[in-house]
């Protein structure tokens, strides 16, 4: 009966695609990617939530107290996830978002489609029983997976692939957090490389349409949300820059530390099943002194913006001490410590998350040990729900690279914009500073340790995608040194050819002759005949490999300031680059990535 229904559904939107304009089209298809990706993310978070309120109830029996099912759930999510995708995805799952960077720029915008489920079905083992990672990552990935595939399957575009995988990514985060004005900006700031005014329309709309499923189907307590704030006073922007300070220090500690975790368990020996049980054991020690590392983390942000944060306490071996406010400090500092080796044993030992959910839980741990600190020394008296809530903008911003989306989001989940200044602060200051000792965001690190950098620079970014054998002219007639200029004039009369490498019998590259630099002597019959090539032969200035990447293509051509290039290709000469096939190249990659 399912099958039958989808069957008739894709015929309808086939139909569809017949009746009216492409523009209408990509509107209806923002709608149904929009509608998928909400569904994901309900289906993930609700698994997600029923898992933590389990959790929370066996841990309230008193057989069971201090964590003891907390610490063990996790180890049985990572153990199915590695077995799924063992058993079932062939043996491999990529991970975070980096991957759609690589897609949109690298394979025309097409994503397998085993990621419109294995994401799904992995990430909701692995955080839904306890791995302290995030769910955004996941749904961002499968949401790109809905738009790319979608597109495939009603043959459209690259332009319009790239497009709805935008769709599929703002609808997922605005289901998420039922923030759609932080779904688009994630989309266009963090995925997309370029986009006109004109495509914002598809990516509103399936980020509203996102938002809205998701508001009707979940409850809003499963949803992170916020309503206790106290008002904002500007006397307080001194510690809110002094917050961003530390925001932007401490996403520089979580990336570092989080890559050499993900490095030290890559760099292991053990079967897969070993590692996951290794790395699942220390993180169930953890989770079992810390049981606020368990899973995502949002139920104890929400903890922490309320009356009675020392409920964070309860349960746990500290719960003696749960109205001693130094003590909670003392947890609550730990735990900023340690989530960077939860969040990179998870990974790292074969669980499947990101961390983007990491980032709002550091963000508001910090945000409310540097308040409630400064309250506790008496030096001020600052509004701790605020600064909890604020200071998720500057870890978000941080670790992304991602200043709008964070200063959005944060605004659009506490029900108003009254902390617009804070937030502003907090996140540009906390965006700058992990710039300063973070070249990449979190998404592109991945990307550049394998030599597949993707930046904010939109040329560079456009560069990487050129394959530079693609411009490489080999048919370029080449010249003996020890020719005279008779064979190179009749050469020249001849062909279109300007420029003319000089090589030996073996093909080495000698020099090369340029048209200009025999201008003056061609109509000198007695210099052409007893002037020989190798007389007149210049070094070129630059050389270009096949390996090289155009942007460095591109560097030796401002670095020599000339028009042509000669190739060496396994030490012989290969052939010319011509700078204006390399612009030409550029311009038409430009236009084809450039969505309307």
């Amino acid at each position: 009966m399912l099958k039958k229904t989808i069957y008739r559904i894709e015929n309808l939107i086939a139909w569809s695609r017949d009746k009216i304009t492409n523009k209408q089209f990509i509107f209806l298809s923002s709608v149904l990617v929009g509608i998928s990706s909400a569904f994901a993310v309900i289906v993930l978070k609700a698994f997600a939530h029923s898992i933590f309120t389990f959790a929370t109830y066996v841990t309230s029996i008193s057989i069971f107290k201090y964590g003891f099912i907390k610490g063990m759930l996790p180890v049985i999510g990572i153990m199915l996830t590695v077995f799924v995708v063992k058993r079932f995805l062939g043996g491999n799952i990529e991970k975070g978002t980096s991957q759609i960077l690589y897609a949109v720029a690298k394979k025309a915008s097409i994503i397998p489609k085993k990621q419109m489920y294995a994401q799904i079905v992995t990430s909701s083992l692995t955080v839904g029983l306890g791995g302290s990672a995030g769910l955004e990552s996941p749904i961002v990935i499968t949401g790109a997976a809905f738009g790319s595939n979608y597109a495939q399957r009603y043959k459209l575009s690259y332009k319009d692939r790239t497009l709805l995988i935008g769709c599929g990514v703002a609808g997922g985060i605005a289901a998420a957090f039922n923030a759609p004005i932080a779904g688009v900006l994630f989309a266009i700031e963090v995925l997309l490389v370029d986009v006109s005014i004109s495509a914002f329309t598809p990516i509103m709309i399936a980020a509203a349409t996102g938002a809205l499923v998701s508001k009707i189907v979940l409850k809003e307590t499963i949803l992170l949300t916020f309503k206790q704030q106290e008002g904002f006073d500007y006397h307080n922007i001194p510690y809110y820059v002094l917050l961003g300070l530390i925001t932007g220090v401490v996403s520089v500690y979580y990336s570092r530390n989080f890559q050499r975790v993900e490095h030290i368990f890559a760099r292991l020996k053990f079967s897969p099943y070993k590692k996951a049980f290794f790395g699942a054991s220390i993180l169930a020690l953890l989770i079992f002194i810390f049981p606020t590392l368990f899973g995502e983390g949002y139920e104890s942000i929400k903890t922490l913006s309320e009356n009675d944060p020392g409920q964070l306490l309860e349960n746990t071996l500290f719960s003696s001490y749960r109205n001693n406010s130094w003590a909670l400090l003392l947890f609550i500092g730990l735990t900023v410590m340690l989530k960077t080796f939860a969040t990179g044993i998870t990974l790292g030992s074969g669980g499947n998350g990101g961390n983007f959910a990491p980032s709002m839980f550091l963000g508001s741990y910090v945000g409310f040990f540097f308040s409630t600190f400064l309250n506790q020394i008496g030096l001020t008296k600052l509004p701790v729900s605020n600064f909890t809530m604020v200071g998720m903008a500057g870890i978000l911003s941080g670790l992304f690279h991602a200043p709008l989306t964070a200063i959005f989001l944060i605004a659009e989940i506490t029900g108003g914009y009254d902390l617009m200044i804070p937030l502003m602060i907090v996140a540009s200051i906390g965006f700058t500073i992990s710039k300063r000792f973070e070249k990449h965001s979190m998404d592109v690190k991945n990307l550049a340790r394998k030599g597949h950098v993707l930046t904010t620079n939109k040329d560079t970014n456009i560069l990487t995608t050129l394959d530079t054998n693609s411009i490489i002219q080999t048919d370029f007639l080449t010249v003996s040194p020890d020719e005279n200029l008779e064979k190179l004039v009749d050469l020249i009369s001849h062909s279109n050819q300007v420029i003319f490498a000089v090589v030996d019998k073996e093909k080495n590259l000698l020099g090369i002759v340029h048209f200009n630099t025999i201008r003056e002597i061609i109509f000198n019959q007695y210099r052409v005949k007893y002037t020989l090539v190798k007389d007149i032969m210049i070094e070129p200035l630059e050389i270009i490999y096949p390996t090289d990447s155009m942007e460095i293509v591109m560097n030796k051509f401002e670095k020599a300031k000339v028009v042509f290039l000669p190739v060496i290709k396994n030490s012989k000469y290969y052939g010319f680059i011509s700078k204006s096939n390399a612009l030409e190249a550029y311009r038409t990659k430009l236009k084809s990535m450039t969505i309307e």
